[in-house]
């Protein structure tokens, strides 16, 4: 657990029907506002999801208050103790899906694959007619992935049907999918069943809510968040290193940004390099003028450039603003 855990952190999403999605992203940005909760929230005509951080108890206010709403009887809230905030900024966004994909014509709530609970995950995964297939990308599964999985060349989730032919011979096989929080498992793993695989079933809750509620074994290096961590430690049974150091090699999971603002490349840097580099993840990001100060967290946020988070909300006239502002 974290030390000094005044904060929470929360992974969540759910694919129901929202009918006014404009009207719902207007009443869930003010509700944020209230709880000074910060991160990135994306509405759609299909549901919710998000990543936010807050002070615990206004976390809990908020997962209340989505949970009274019938619309989210099953949404999954993953939470994680935590220091501070691990967004500087609220984003509460209207868009077509809520998780970007190619798969818009497939509704999770009409046929996707079995639910596994962490538990009943562990049970299985390591039987010899199973295979775990990891649906994220390439820079997520290059730095921690489950042991024998296997993983796709994709840039993006996008990709995923493009690749989906190179599966066929696992047909037979029970296929269990993956990924950080569970939400690309609801629509690769209905796309599995569209193509005529027969067996199929995804880790409920992701590798997240499986760290949290079974330890993370047989998770092997860390797990790529959206946040200011940008890496979380995920295995507290038998924890190993996968990636390596991105300028010399050795293995390292170390994960920052580049201190070249023009670059900001998210990669592992090893301590040594780190301290050689300056941050940076090659010689010619040294010699860049955007570079930024030597940082050893390897972490840089970005400038806040007047942020309000009240610019997107439709504020009565005289409504108070001082809950929702960044300090």
């Amino acid at each position: 657990m974290e030390k000094n855990s005044k904060h929470s952190i929360l992974l969540y999403y759910c694919y129901t029907k929202i009918e006014n999605p404009e009207e719902f992203r207007e009443e869930h940005h003010k509700l944020c506002l209230s709880l000074d909760l910060r991160g990135r929230i994306i509405i759609a005509k299909e549901g919710l999801n998000g990543t936010i951080s807050g002070l615990t108890e206004n976390c809990e206010k908020y997962m209340q208050t989505v949970e009274g709403d019938s619309r989210f009887k099953k949404i999954d809230f993953k939470v994680e103790p935590y220091h501070s905030h691990a967004f500087q900024k609220l984003n509460v966004r209207l868009k077509d899906e809520i998780v970007h994909s190619s798969l818009k014509d497939i509704n999770p709530n009409e046929e996707t694959g079995k639910h596994l609970s962490p538990k009943e995950f562990k049970k299985i995964k390591d039987q010899e007619d199973v295979v775990l297939l990891d649906v994220r990308s390439n820079y997520e599964h290059e730095l921690g992935k489950f042991k024998n999985a296997l993983t796709l060349d994709i840039e993006n989730f996008r990709e995923f049907p493009e690749k989906v032919e190179e599966l066929e011979k696992l047909k037979d096989k029970k296929v269990v999918t993956y990924c950080t929080g569970g939400i690309k498992c609801e629509k690769a793993s209905a796309y599995l069943l569209k193509k005529g695989f027969k067996d199929v079933y995804q880790l409920h809750g992701g590798i997240i809510k499986y760290g949290i509620e079974e330890g993370g074994e047989d998770f092997e290096g860390k797990c790529y968040v959206f946040d200011n961590r940008i890496a979380a430690d995920i295995n507290k049974v038998n924890p190993s290193v996968k990636s390596q150091c991105y300028v010399c090699g050795t293995a390292s999971d170390h994960m920052v940004n580049c201190a070249n603002s023009l670059c900001n490349r998210h990669v592992p840097i090893c301590e040594k390099c780190m301290v050689k580099m300056e941050g940076c993840c090659s010689e010619d990001c040294t010699k860049s003028p955007e570079k930024r100060p030597y940082n050893m967290e390897g972490y840089y946020p970005k400038k806040m450039n007047g942020y309000n988070p009240y610019k997107c909300s439709k504020r009565k006239k005289g409504e108070e603003g001082t809950t929702g502002k960044t300090k």
